[in-house]
This record gives structure tokens, C-alpha cells and sequence, in this order.
């Protein structure tokens, strides 16, 4: 299947979708967004990232802010990074503002720039880098033929869960305390089986009970 322009969706919401389908489902079915420390410091150092011109040293040249699509498979998107090696090798960078974490989030949309890259550019690229501020470090990282998989199957459950116009019920765990979206997501009275009349008698009893009378 080819899709058409009309229907690409941003890349970036691949690494939504592994972190939280429900996340995922308010930013690009419902179009919610909320800025918390973390996205704002996130964007700042983002914006100096692709603020940079290109530039060239020694066997090495690195272009900034280039605009990536893959028809294959609906994405479309802008790199931080690339840099152009003088032996043919081609490795995306991409800027983190964290630090490494333990599932796949970063990688897969770094594989998703990888697959844009390769479709635009008719070539194979093997590596990718991760850059994280915090502890200004960069990972290297190999393209395996599980994570294209793994990207190329989110890509579809990505049109998939967009195209279907619904949001999944709520699911609470510890990524919701550093979630952007938390306020609007409700992860503590719009899970499945939880009760939001439930919630507001429990709230209102932590306050009766705190009350100074």
C-alpha cells in the first residue's frame, strides 16, 4: 500500500504511540496538547538544534532540519540531524532532551527516519545515533531488522487507531507522572472499570478529612 500526502501522519507520533496508545489517540485524533518543564526545555534545545546551518569537517558533512516522507508507509516528518559521511555512510541523529529509557520510544522514531531516509535517498543505513542532553551523551544505534518491524507495524497501528477516531481508555502507570497530557487524560478516574462519580467522592473525602475545623 501507498498512501497518499493527504493522509501522512507526523513520525513523531510513533514514539507517542509506544509510549502510550491513549497519549497518542488525545494528541492526533483528538488534538490535545499541553506543555509541561520537560517539552518546554524539550523545545528550546530542539530549536537550537535546528537553528544550525550545515556544516563540513574533515570526511564528515551534517545537514540540519531536512524534511523526510515515507509513501510506504504515511509519515512524514523533519530530522534534527544527518550527517553524511565521505565513504557513503549515512547515520540520522536525533536530539533527546532525557536521558536513555528503558523501552524501544527513541529508537523507533529514529528507525522511522532511518525507512524516510532510505525510501528518498535509494540507499541502506545501518546506524543511527541517539542524543540525550541531560547526560550529553550519544548512543549509537543499530537499525536490526526487529526494529524496522517493530516501526513498520506501529506505522500501521498509527493509521489504524487515527482513522478509527477513538480514543482507549485510560491506563495508569508511573510514565503518567511525567506525562505532558495527564491533566487531560485523567489516568486516575478514566481507566477501564474506574468510576469517575467514584473519584470526585474519594477526592471530596481527602479534603473533608484534611479540613482544619
Amino acid at each position: 500500500m501507498v498512501y497518499s500526502e493527504d493522509d501522512y501522519l507526523h513520525l513523531n507520533g510513533l514514539q507517542h504511540l509506544r509510549f502510550c496508545e491513549r497519549q497518542c489517540a488525545l494528541m492526533y485524533v483528538e488534538g490535545q496538547w499541553r506543555e509541561n518543564f520537560f517539552t518546554a526545555e524539550g523545545h528550546i534545545q530542539h530549536e537550537k538544534v535546528h537553528s544550525g546551518f550545515a556544516e563540513s569537517r574533515r570526511a564528515v558533512r551534517t545537514e540540519r532540519d531536512l524534511k523526510i516522507a515515507s509513501s510506504v508507509l504515511g509519515i512524514t516528518g523533519c530530522t534534527d540531524a544527518v550527517e553524511f559521511y565521505k565513504d557513503g555512510k549515512i547515520v540520522p541523529v536525533e536530539y533527546k532532551h532525557g536521558e536513555p529509557k528503558e523501552d524501544t520510544c527513541d529508537e523507533v522514531q529514529l528507525c522511522a527516519q532511518v525507512l524516510c531516509l532510505e525510501e528518498m535517498l535509494k540507499c541502506k543505513i545501518g546506524e543511527g545515533a541517539l542524543f540525550y542532553f541531560k547526560k550529553r551523551k550519544r548512543v549509537s544505534v543499530l537499525i536490526t531488522d526487529e526494529l524496522r518491524a517493530e516501526t513498520i507495524s506501529l506505522a500501521k497501528k498509527f493509521h489504524a487507531l487515527v482513522e478509527s477516531g477513538k480514543t482507549p481508555s485510560a491506563v495508569q502507570t508511573k510514565k503518567c507522572e511525567s506525562c505532558s497530557l495527564k491533566d487531560c487524560c485523567f489516568p486516575a478516574s478514566a481507566g477501564k472499570g474506574k468510576s469517575a462519580a467514584g473519584y470526585i467522592k474519594k477526592q471530596l473525602g481527602k479534603e473533608i478529612g484534611s479540613a482544619d475545623f
